[in-house]
């Protein structure tokens, strides 16, 4: 295993599904090839994947306190461009954003929500689901770097919005 690599017991973001912690590192044959996999049990829902060690996007290490000190600062920027295109549009762009696992891209997305709600519109079903998204990702995991709460950190976060 490569000194970079994440450790059993380390906490991890996996794209997609958020902060997990690692319980195992696995070998499965794959094609007639053995290859590692983490094995990821997500904080929020329990659920358990499973991701290859050698994957460069598919897992990541926490944040640290300098980048979650920038997502706040994204959040209260409320000086940018709100994008009103037709919300299949929009959703496409977010989602892409969300896969990504970068806490900095989900916190734009939050962001934008918040704003298209204050400036624009109601948000819709979809809208709203996809805005507490964001919120429980970028919460759960700055609440396992400080050792917090992520309810705590929620209000922290609402805190940016006024």
């Amino acid at each position: 295993m490569a000194d970079d690599a994440l450790r059993v017991g380390e906490y991890a973001v996996c794209p997609g599904h958020g902060v997990g912690r690692i319980s195992a590192v696995e070998r499965r044959d794959c094609g007639g090839a053995g290859k590692d996999f983490y094995v990821v049990e997500i904080v929020s829902n329990g659920m358990t994947v499973m991701v290859p060690t050698d994957s460069r996007g598919g897992i990541r290490r926490l944040v640290s306190e300098r980048e979650a000190r920038e997502v706040y600062g994204i959040l209260r920027d409320h000086d940018v461009e709100v994008d009103t295109s037709t919300w299949n549009r929009r959703h496409r762009e977010y989602m892409g954003k969300i896969k990504t696992g970068s806490l900095k891209e989900i916190a734009e997305v939050l962001r934008e929500l918040f704003l298209l709600k204050e400036r624009k519109k109601t948000l819709s079903f979809g809208e709203k689901r996809m805005f507490e998204q964001c919120r429980n990702l970028i919460a759960d995991e700055i609440a396992l770097l400080g050792g917090g709460e992520a309810h705590r950190v929620k209000r922290d976060i609402d805190a940016c919005f006024g």
